[in-house]
C-alpha cells in the first residue's frame, strides 16, 4: 500500500507544494510546529532514510538546502532546523522548521492551527522565493 506521501506525489491527496523536481518533493506540514514547517521527500518510496541509496540521500539534502533557503527568505527566524524522525510515515522525509531556539524543534509542543488561506499564502511565498 502506498504511503500518504506517495499518494501526495501521485496527486491523489492535496498538499501545499513549495518545490518539486523529478526526484524530490517539498510541501508544507499539515501539523506544523511553525509557519513554514516543510517536509522534503524523495519520490522513491523508501521507509527509512538510511535505506536510501547514497545518490538519493545526497540529492535529498541538496534539494532540502534549496528549500530551506527559500523558507528562510520569507519566514522570520534565526535558522531553519532540520530533523529526521522517521516513525510517523513509512516514507523517508526531512522536516525543515523555522526556529529561533532549540525548543522550537520539540514535537511535544502544540502544533499550530492554520487556515487553508494561510497555508496557501505561505506556500506561495516560499515557492516564489525558491523560483
Amino acid at each position: 500500500m502506498a504511503s500518504i506521501f506517495s499518494r501526495i506525489i501521485a496527486r491523489e491527496i492535496p498538499a501545499h507544494i513549495v518545490a518539486e523536481n523529478e526526484q524530490y518533493l517539498a510541501f508544507l506540514d499539515i501539523n506544523p510546529l511553525a509557519q513554514g514547517h516543510t517536509l522534503v521527500i524523495p519520490k522513491k518510496e523508501v521507509d527509512y532514510i538510511y535505506d536510501l541509496d547514497d545518490e538519493t540521500l545526497a540529492g535529498l539534502h541538496v534539494f532540502a538546502k534549496k528549500v530551506a533557503k527559500g523558507i528562510e527568505s520569507v519566514i522570520e527566524c534565526e535558522r531553519i532546523g532540520v530533523t529526521v524522525i522517521g516513525l510517523e510515515v513509512p516514507h523517508a522525509h526531512v522536516h525543515l522548521i523555522p526556529i529561533n531556539g532549540v525548543n522550537d524543534m520539540s514535537f511535544a509542543q502544540p502544533k499550530l492551527s492554520m487556515t487553508s488561506e494561510e497555508m496557501v499564502s505561505i506556500a506561495d511565498k516560499i515557492r516564489n522565493a525558491i523560483g
